[in-house]
Formats: structure tokens, sequence, C-alpha cells
């Protein structure tokens, strides 16, 4: 089993760029909180890691966004299809 105290932290520099990335490809207003969180779900039918992506609006409001790779797997084009 994983020690979940020595997980090993996501590269911030490639969490910068998906966060950049998502900004630029919504045109998302400088008030928009954007998080990156890399996942793993051990339960049936799920991917091993996930990446997801969270905007926060101003109003309250959020959209969510899922890609099943890890952060550093992440390339531009993943985000590109986003909807």
């Amino acid at each position: 089993m994983e020690n979940l105290f020595e997980r090993k932290r996501p590269d911030g520099n490639a969490v910068r760029w998906i966060k950049d990335l998502v900004s630029t490809q919504f045109d998302l207003p400088d008030s928009t909180v954007i998080a990156v969180a890399e996942l793993r779900c051990h339960e049936p039918n799920c991917p091993p890691v996930e990446t997801v992506i969270t905007a926060r609006y101003a109003d309250g409001s959020r959209k969510d966004w899922r890609i099943a790779k890890s952060i550093s797997e992440i390339v531009d084009t993943d985000i590109n299809i986003l909807e």
C-alpha cells in the first residue's frame, strides 16, 4: 500500500503551465481561481491517475475538467480539446 504521507508533489512549473493554458483557452477573467489536482483512484472503472482542473468564478460558480493523465503527462492538445 502506498504511504499517503510520502507522495511526491507535482512539478510546480507544470501546474502553472496548465493554469495558464486553461486561462487562455477559456479567456478566463483574472478574478477566476484555477486549481489543479492529481488524483489516484483504486476503484473499478476509473483511471488509475487523473488530473482535475477546477475554475472557480467570482460569482461562486465553478467548472471542472478531468484528464485521465498525470500532471506531468499533460500536453497542450489535452487542454485545447476541453469543453
